[in-house]
């Protein structure tokens, strides 16, 4: 009687170990199936940056996953002032939102009047301060 159960009971440890190996493989397969999914749905939300200016203001909206701001002609969002450095600040999409970071500026970067010393994240309705230039930001919607 005891042969008998000492069996079943090998028997049933057995399946299991394999249905718990079987569940291990089949989750790491769905995993990597999810991962090679097309990167279009990996894509950030489009991001405007408003710079209220006295004549008009100026809209601008990038749908790419890095942003530079500055004075030099080579970046994304160019501001002519002379308190912006000539790269100011970066905006980048990671992690599923907007970061802000200061690139070593002169006169600073502001994110609702604090000071940006690590990156942040920013949200749509927040107010950025490259030196004496004020930006709003907007995200996930064409203004």
């Amino acid at each position: 009687m005891s042969a008998t159960i000492l069996l079943i009971l090998r028997v049933l440890l057995a399946a299991s170990l394999y249905a718990f190996i079987g569940l291990a493989f089949y989750l790491i397969w769905r995993d990597l199936q999810q991962q090679t999914l097309p990167s279009a749905s990996r894509l950030p939300p489009t991001l405007t940056l408003v710079h209220i200016t006295d004549e008009e203001p100026v809209h601008l909206s990038f749908t790419t996953q890095e942003i530079v701001i500055g004075r030099d002609p080579s970046c994304d969002f160019r501001l002519e002032d002379s308190t912006v450095s000539a790269q100011h600040s970066r905006l980048t999409f990671r992690r599923g939102h907007w970061w802000i970071e200061d690139l070593r500026s002169t006169n600073g970067t502001s994110l609702n009047q604090e000071p940006v010393t690590t990156p942040m994240v920013i949200a749509s309705g927040d107010e950025l301060r490259c030196g004496q230039i004020t930006l709003m930001v907007t995200i996930g919607e064409s203004s």
